[in-house]
């Protein structure tokens, strides 16, 4: 393992990229950048207009105090993403925590696993012991108990959570671990897509998996593109386990995207690099899919509890509330005149900061289209047991419908996936239905609303005006 100054060497030699949501055409005056995630607007001094423009022209962060601060502010804030060549760490410093419950064929993803230090398998109460396991629960406990077994029984300072159905790319870790070469990273989540196969569910699975977010790298926090990462693969420290206490075992589900925001609410960065890939078995059945949907939904109403308006269905202002309000009350002027005022106010606000009136304007504008688009999916999927009655008792009430599962096909147009439009539709809408069925058995089990309850204040940064 590196010494703490290896490791500030290499960090402070890593060139960035930018962040794809952030063009840079969206440079105005060479002083302003838009984008991140969330959404912000960051305003550059003219050096620090230079030092960017450097950076993503190729040069190195340099060691300046000054210089490295600046860049450490854009990574945080998701605008530009670092490209480590090397880090403090190599695979002789992980140890892989797998739990297994019932599944034999551990022994595939053991088999990717041999270049670590080494590899705990804990049994959480399989019905036939399992041979091997470094740790045997004799009833089960839930994945969280398992993994936090498995990682105190480890040495090394990273920790890789797999699940045992999980098969691992060759060289998986090498995206990875040059991650930890920044001190502030706690955890790093390479992409989990779906195993192919020939039936429709394993081609819908092998598109739609909740596991599976997506090809673009991020941070990860509440409110970013990617604001969770699932335990099915992640790479943590473990000095952050400890520092937590591990995964809270009162939870059944949810408990990985728990962990994710506890660490970010101590200002730990997690990143999600889809560089590296592992790959993961889809239920066999479409009962068992449908379970685990509604298994997941459930999560919302504990993370809910545990952590407010992260959870929250929808994040919108209360102006964009207000105009979509008036869509689902059949006033379409009253909507279209809320989001040309709010849009006509943005350019005020952001006067002084290089951004074009213009500019503004469709910023705004594109605001209120996302919180559509967040509001369909929330009508359709978490509230859909009291929306989709209600919207459906009146003309005006189908047509919203018929517009929020549009997305559906919007969707399928746009991804062409292996899978014909009449199998496809169905599986949305069953999706959502399982998932939103859960949010609601969860809420009232927990005796609760919070996981249902829009966030309607200004989500922190976006459309914000940050110093840089």
């Amino acid at each position: 393992m590196s010494t703490p100054s290896a490791a500030a060497t290499t960090r402070e030699a890593a060139p960035l990229r930018l962040d794809p949501d952030v063009s840079l055409s969206r440079l105005a005056g060479g002083r302003t950048l838009l984008g991140g995630s969330p959404y912000r607007v960051l305003r550059l001094s003219a050096a620090g207009a230079r030092l960017v423009d450097g950076w993503l022209g190729g040069q190195q962060v340099s060691g300046v105090p000054r210089q490295r601060r600046l860049a450490e502010q854009l990574i945080s804030a998701g605008v530009v993403h670092p490209r480590y060549a090397a880090g403090p760490f190599t695979e002789a410093d992980v140890t892989a925590v797998i739990p297994v419950r019932d599944r034999p064929e551990v022994r595939e993803t053991l088999g990717r696993l041999t270049e670590l230090a080494g590899a705990v398998v804990v049994d959480d109460g399989s019905a036939v012991p399992l041979p091997g396991a470094a740790l045997r629960h004799p009833v089960s406990r839930g994945p969280a108990a398992a993994r936090n077994s498995g990682w105190r029984l480890a040495k090394t300072e990273l920790i890789a959570f797999l699940d045992s159905d999980v098969v691992p790319e060759p060289g998986w870790l090498d995206a990875l671990l040059p991650h930890f070469a920044d001190p502030r990273v706690a955890a790093v989540a390479p992409r989990v897509r779906s195993l192919p196969g020939a039936g429709a569910l394993q081609r819908y699975e092998h598109e739609r998996s909740p596991l599976d977010l997506g090809p673009l790298p991020a941070v990860v926090r509440p409110g970013s593109r990617v604001s969770y990462v699932p335990t099915a693969a992640l790479l943590v420290r473990r000095s952050a386990l400890c520092a937590l206490g591990g995964f809270d075992e009162t939870m059944r589900f949810g408990e990985d995207v728990d962990l994710v925001w506890r660490l970010a609410a101590r200002e730990h960065l997690v990143r999600y690099e889809p560089a590296a890939q592992v790959w993961h078995s889809p239920r066999s059945r479409w009962s068992a899919w449908a379970r685990q949907r509604f298994d997941y939904g459930t999560s919302a109403a504990p993370l809910a509890l545990r952590h407010g308006t992260a959870a929250a269905p929808v994040r919108v202002s209360p102006w964009t509330l207000a105009c979509w309000g008036a869509v689902a009350a059949g006033r379409p002027a009253a909507a279209s005149a809320t989001a040309l005022i709010t849009a006509s106010l943005l350019p005020r606000r952001l006067r002084g900061t290089g951004v074009p009136a213009e500019d503004a304007v469709a910023l705004a504008l594109r605001g209120h289209w996302g919180a559509g688009r967040m509001f369909a999916d929330a009508v359709t999927r978490s509230w859909w047991p009291v929306a989709v009655p209600a919207l459906a008792a009146s003309r005006h009430g189908r047509l919203l419908l018929a517009a929020a599962w549009a997305r559906h096909l919007a969707d399928w147009r746009a991804q062409r996936p292996e899978l014909p439009l009449h199998q496809w539709l169905p599986a949305r809408i069953a999706d959502d239905l399982a998932y939103g069925a859960g949010v609601w058995w969860g809420a009232l089990r927990h005796r609760t609303l919070a996981p249902l309850l829009p966030d309607a204040q200004e989500w922190p940064g976006r459309d914000g005006v940050r110093r840089a």
